[in-house]
């Protein structure tokens, strides 16, 4: 399971200990995974990629859980968000790609790109939360020293 996903096994027993994950067990108690499994992984895997928490994860899995809706639709927006950021983005990084001036931060048309994080008076755009120290330990990442 962990090579199809390429991800580590201690992924899979990270996401098992918070019980995304159920795999049956055989007579000498290695987990075997079926077919619900394999979509449960790529679930994950998917939603992970595409910025859901692991608590978001568990309540999209879970048909019954209460706020369901207003997670996925919170996540919907979120989605929405970053796709008018990323376009933002896209704009700004095509613009560098071809403006002529030597130093891009000195042409006008590049800052008006920055022009929300220049402005003193407005607020500054929410940064993407921070993983835990678990998703990254569940990522085959180090604890920082």
């Amino acid at each position: 399971m962990a090579r199809r996903f390429d991800i580590g096994t201690h992924v899979l027993r990270f996401w098992e200990d918070e019980g995304l994950l159920v795999p049956e067990r055989d007579g000498a108690g290695r987990r075997r995974y079926g077919e619900a499994e394999v979509v449960r992984v790529a679930a994950i895997v998917r939603n992970k990629a595409a910025g859901m928490t692991l608590e978001q994860i568990r309540i999209l899995l879970d048909s019954e859980a209460e706020g369901r809706q207003a997670v996925l639709q919170a996540h919907l927006d979120d989605i929405a968000e970053r796709m008018r950021s990323m376009e933002l983005w896209r704009a700004m990084t095509e613009h560098a790609l071809r403006c002529r001036a030597h130093d891009v931060t000195n042409c006008p048309r590049y800052k008006a790109f920055l022009a929300d994080l220049l402005d003193d008076s407005r607020p500054r755009p929410a940064l993407p939360p921070e993983p835990t120290a678990e998703e990254m330990a569940a990522l085959g990442h180090p604890p920082a020293s």
